[in-house]
C-alpha cells in the first residue's frame, strides 16, 4: 500500500542553500585528504569501497545541473514525501553507474572541484523550476532537500568506513534530513497514537490508534538525528538500535521495526 499523502513542512531554501555547500565542502576536504589504502578500504555498502562512495556523493550532487541541463517537465510528479519511497526502484542502476564513474575518475579532486563548480552555478536557478529527475520530476527546492539526505548519509558512510575521519555535519543539512526523514514515516504510518521524538530537530505524531491530545503521550519513542538517520536508511535495525540503547520506546504501539527502513 503507498504511504498516505501528508503536506510536507516548508523549507528556507537560502539555508537549504547553505547547507549543501557547507556539507559538499566537508565532503570534498575529506576526501582529499584520504590515502590510496583508505581509499580502498570496504564500505558498509555491499561491494563499494571508499573511493567508490566518495565517486558516488559527486554523483548525488551533479544530478542538480544534470537534470537542469533536460527540458523541463511541464509539472513536478514527486512532492518531497514521495520522494523517499521512490529510491529504492534505482538502487541496482545507481550501483553500476557509480562503480563506472569511480572506474573513470581516478582524479577524484578534479572530479570534486567541477562538481562543486557546476553545482554552484545551477543554485543560481529559481526554486520553482522543475527538474527531470529519474525518480520523477521535482521541483528544485525540494530537490535540493532530497540532497540533504544524500550528503548526509553518505558522510555518515564514509565515516564508519574509514577510522578517525570524522567529517562534520552543517547542522542545517542535518536538520533538513532528519525531519524529511521523519516526516516520511509519519507518511507511510499516519496516525496520532505514537510521538517520534528526534531532537532538537523533529517530532512527529504516527500509527494508527487512540489519538494523544495532552499530557505525556502513552507511546513515545526518542533517538538522536544520526541514529534516526541510520534507521530509516536501512544502516541500523530497530532491534540493534535497541539493544546499543541508541533509541528509547515506551507504549504498546512504540514498536517502530514493522516500518523500517524507509528507504532502500
Amino acid at each position: 500500500m503507498p504511504p498516505a499523502r501528508k503536506r510536507a513542512r516548508a523549507y528556507d531554501s537560502v539555508k537549504i542553500r547553505a547547507a549543501l555547500k557547507g556539507q559538499f565542502g566537508h565532503v570534498r576536504e575529506a576526501v582529499g585528504a584520504l590515502t590510496p589504502e583508505q581509499l580502498a578500504l570496504d564500505t558498509r555498502l555491499a561491494g563499494w569501497t571508499v573511493r567508490d562512495l566518495a565517486a558516488h556523493i559527486t554523483m548525488a550532487v551533479e544530478t542538480v545541473s544534470r537534470n537542469l541541463a533536460r527540458d523541463e517537465p511541464p509539472a513536478p510528479e514527486l512532492t518531497l514525501l514521495d520522494w523517499p519511497f521512490a529510491t529504492a526502484a534505482r538502487a541496482g542502476d545507481i550501483a553500476d553507474v557509480t562503480r563506472d564513474l569511480a572506474a573513470a575518475h581516478p582524479d577524484l579532486a578534479a572530479l570534486y572541484a567541477r562538481t562543486e563548480e557546476r553545482f554552484l552555478e545551477a543554485l543560481a536557478a529559481p526554486d520553482s523550476r522543475v527538474l527531470a529527475a529519474r525518480t520523477g520530476a521535482m521541483t528544485l527546492s525540494d530537490y535540493l532537500v532530497t540532497r540533504t539526505v544524500e550528503l548526509v548519509v553518505h558522510s555518515d558512510d564514509l565515516n564508519a568506513a574509514v577510522p578517525g575521519l570524522e567529517i562534520p555535519y552543517d547542522r542545517q543539512a542535518l536538520a533538513a534530513c532528519t525531519r524529511l526523514l521523519a516526516d516520511a514515516l509519519a507518511a507511510k504510518a499516519p496516525g496520532g497514537s505514537t510521538e517520534v521524538r528526534i531532537p532538537p530537530y523533529a517530532v512527529v505524531q504516527c500509527v494508527e490508534g487512540p489519538k494523544h491530545t495532552r499530557g505525556t503521550p502513552p507511546n513515545v519513542v526518542e533517538t538522536d538525528p544520526l541514529t534516526w538517520m541510520r534507521l530509516a536508511t536501512g544502516r541500523l535495525t530497530w532491534r540493534d538500535a535497541l539493544d546499543a540503547a541508541k533509541v528509547s520506546a515506551s507504549g504498546e504501539r512504540a514498536d517502530l521495526g514493522g516500518l523500517l527502513p524507509l528507504m532502500g
